[in-house]
């Protein structure tokens, strides 16, 4: 007999809706729940990914399919851990997979301990999204600011931060979480240009933005080697006399901040064995992120039986950030989250019927208010019915208006 297999996917951004889609497949039979903390679905896809960036949030048409046709259900404004245990998940599914992401800001060190003025990208990141832990969070930039590290993210936040009010067209910031725009901004990394982890696309974006001069003190060679940073090079030939500026510091290493009078002025790195200031008012590190003060990851990865294949423990699976730490794009992960999919498929292999009570099970234990697919499908429409002329979506912002708008459909 084919196993009617019950499966918990904990995270329903791309890493776990990916993972939800082969067992799927495999086993038409499968009853599969996603269960997120939030009382929306789609993870970093609505609140990680940059809101001017709208083409990989159009991923959510994709995900949508899971709910609408698939038959998966999902279980928002549940967190694993505080609402339900993972032992209980285990205990109620017969596969449980976390795809729970990583979301907590990597630090620069202890000489950045408790700076004024100092922010990292992922909190930035979700403010500029509407995520609702964020309400009440007070960002206050000045009118310079350090954006520390060479990647996409670092990327994003020059990129925002550079941005009017005019360049949100289209996008779903929340109104009120758009600064005016910074008049300086400096980009610092360790590694030299060419090698610089941000996709040269990225530069294009920044070619588009009015008024905004480009300093940067390299230009590269052209040779194949480099190809992929010749955007750069245009961007050092960018003249202007734009009333925004963003210095590129290639090859440099924040050492300490400068505060005076408890406030941030400036901050001290090395280059090329000099030690050299930079006078700025706040600080935004975008340099990678970790699971917060969760210890049980470092746990469940080091006794993996199979961690390549995302397989943790007996019935117990991994995929997406979670699993592989934060490295690789959203398409990277899906990758990713098929071959963990795979693993789960075999490991279920041809078992009788499941006894375990799954989702209804849980539903019967928890004894505070979780919201369904049709609570988000809801909470959609108010977004997009809320949106102002040149928006796609006003987003609601705090967890009371979502639950809100659940409790009105059901009456």
């Amino acid at each position: 007999t084919v196993m009617a297999a019950k499966l918990a996917v904990g995270g329903s951004g791309p890493a776990g809706c990916y993972c939800a889609q082969a067992p799927r497949k495999a086993r038409p039979d499968a009853e599969v729940t996603i269960i997120d903390r939030m009382p929306v679905p789609f993870g970093l896809v609505r609140y990680g990914v940059a809101p001017d960036h709208q083409g990989p949030k159009a991923l959510t048409k994709q995900f949508a399919r899971l709910f609408d046709r698939e038959d998966i259900a999902f279980v928002g404004n549940l967190e694993m851990g505080r609402h339900v245990s993972l032992d209980e998940l285990l205990e109620l599914f017969d596969i449980v997979v976390l795809a729970t992401g990583l979301s907590a800001d990597r630090g620069l060190g202890s000489a950045f301990a408790d700076v004024p003025g100092l922010y990292g990208a992922g909190d930035v990141t979700r403010l500029w999204n509407g995520h609702p832990d964020h309400e009440g969070f007070n960002l206050t930039l000045g009118t310079t600011t350090c954006v520390i590290g060479n990647g996409n993210v670092a990327m994003d936040i020059v990129r925002l931060l550079a941005k009017g009010p005019e360049d949100f067209a289209g996008s779903d910031i929340p109104g009120e979480a758009i600064a005016p725009p910074l008049r300086h901004n400096h980009l610092i990394g360790r590694s030299p240009a060419q090698s610089a982890k941000f996709d040269p696309a990225m530069t294009r974006e920044l070619d588009k933005i009015a008024g905004l001069t480009v300093h940067m003190g390299t230009r590269l060679p052209t040779d194949p080697e480099h190809r992929g940073r010749v955007e750069l090079n245009a961007l050092v030939e960018r003249t202007g006399t734009g009333a925004k500026t963003l210095t590129f510091h290639f090859e440099t290493t924040p050492l300490r901040p400068v505060v005076e009078d408890g406030r941030l002025t400036g901050l001290v790195c090395q280059r090329e064995g000099a030690e050299a200031s930079i006078s700025c008012d706040s600080l935004v590190t975008a340099i990678g992120f970790y699971g917060g003060g969760d210890d049980v990851r470092g746990t469940l990865l080091s006794a993996a039986i199979d961690l390549e294949h995302g397989h943790l423990a007996e019935r117990l699976f991994a995929t997406g950030w979670y699993r592989r730490g934060p490295v690789g794009t959203i398409a990277a992960n899906r990758a990713a989250a098929k071959a963990v999919a795979s693993r789960i498929v075999a490991v279920l292999g041809t078992a009788v019927s499941s006894t375990r009570a799954g989702r209804d099970g849980l539903r019967q234990r928890l004894n505070h208010q979780i919201t369904d697919y049709e609570d988000w499908l809801a909470i959609d429409t108010v977004e997009r019915r809320m949106a102002p002329p040149n928006r796609g979506r006003s987003k609601l912002t705090t967890r009371a208006e979502m639950l809100a708008v659940g409790d009105a459909r059901k009456g």
